[in-house]
Order: structure tokens, then sequence, then C-alpha cells
């Protein structure tokens, strides 16, 4: 059995994480292009932050639920 470390809910938790992290560096890119001008880009880039947001809500529920199944 891997250490409670490596579990399956610690590592989607620790991916989550991560997902969250690159959510902020493209809308931090996207504002810093947006103030440069280039709307057109900003609001395509835009749409990368914006699937993030609708599905951690997703993500976080499974695993919560994962969690609760995990024997460690």
């Amino acid at each position: 059995m891997p250490p409670p470390e490596y579990s399956l809910p610690n590592v989607l938790e620790r991916l989550y994480q991560n997902q969250l992290a690159l959510e902020a560096a493209v809308l931090e890119l996207t504002l810093r292009i947006e103030r440069q001008g280039a709307t057109d880009t900003g609001d395509n880039a835009r749409g990368a932050p914006h699937t993030i947001g609708e599905n951690a809500g997703h993500i976080k529920q499974g695993l919560a639920k994962l969690r609760t199944q995990d024997p460690h």
C-alpha cells in the first residue's frame, strides 16, 4: 500500500492546487496583456481561468468524497 502522502486523494489535491496556481498565473498575465491594449488577446486568454473556475467546485467536491472513502 502506498504511503498516505501518495494516496489518490492527496495526489489529486496537489493537482488541484497546481490548477489553481496556473489559473492565478494566467489571470495575472491576462491582466497585463489587457493593460497593454491587447484586448482581443485578453478576451481569448480569459477562457482558461473561466474554465478552471467552473471546474473548481466539482473537483473540490470529488476530492471531499474521495477523502471520506480513503482508509488513510
